[in-house]
């Protein structure tokens, strides 16, 4: 399997899938493909780290509208247990980290799949707390956009030509891009009404496997020069090229 690791929020270095490996540490980049790990073992992946994971500072003002919710949930893992903040330590994880203080993470796999995206978010005591996009080119083909719901609010995405759907947290859609467009509005609901966020359109590559993720984030990745967010929820954009099946 072909992994890619891609940090919620900023940039994790020192990790690697085996305890005490020396050799080509992986960086995880804010929100950002890079280079892609191959993969061979148990479909519960380690994930280890070596230092404190520190690739650059992250500095910057904070807006007071995301201040607010800097305890809101970046993953939710548990959507019924009323949990906020960073997520705790899984018991299991705890209990290895006793013999393995590098293990940082458990991820559970995909069965069969080629290729998957391993989303981590700092989670506490240093540990992080993986989300796992399953990227096979039969779930994602090239020239389609699949949607993710990683906020806490149910969102409404509607598209050109008809394609609308109410998505839960963690809720997905896969839908067409005609012409190489998929024209959008995105709402969200709030405790008594729907807002409307914003109209866009997401370019869509024939040789490309596209992603657009919606999430409610108070990393600095999302904000401008000012410390302002451009809106409510943050939207981010992935895309893998391939010239062949991965």
């Amino acid at each position: 399997m072909m992994i890619d690791v891609v940090a919620w929020g900023g940039d994790i270095g020192g990790l690697s899938f085996k305890a005490g490996k020396q050799e080509g540490k992986i960086t995880a980049k804010a929100f950002t493909y890079s280079e892609p790990v191959k993969y061979s073992g148990p479909r519960i992946m380690e994930i280890h780290q070596s230092g404190d994971g520190r690739v650059g500072e992250d500095t910057g003002p904070i807006s007071p509208e995301d201040r607010e919710h800097q305890s809101m949930p970046l993953i939710i893992e548990h959507p019924g247990d009323g949990a906020t903040g960073q997520a705790s330590i899984p018991p299991a994880l705890a209990k290895r980290r006793e013999k393995e203080p590098t293990l940082v993470a458990l991820v559970a796999l995909p069965a069969n799949a080629r290729r998957t995206t391993v989303l981590l978010a700092p989670a506490a005591a240093g540990t992080y707390q993986g989300y796992v996009i399953d990227d096979d080119p039969s779930r994602l083909p090239l020239g389609k956009l699949r949607v993710h719901n990683l906020s806490p609010l149910t969102i409404a995405m509607q598209f050109t030509g008809g394609h609308k759907k109410e998505m839960k947290p963690r809720d997905t859609l896969l839908v067409d891009a005609p012409k190489g467009q998929a024209v959008y509005q995105l709402a969200y609901r709030t405790a008594d009404s729907w807002k409307v966020q914003e109209n866009n359109i997401i370019p869509v590559r024939p040789d490309e496997q596209t992603q657009f993720i919606v999430l409610k984030s108070n990393n600095q990745f999302f904000l401008s020069a000012d410390g302002a967010a451009g809106g409510y929820l943050q939207t981010v954009i992935l895309r893998r090229q391939t010239r062949s099946t991965p």
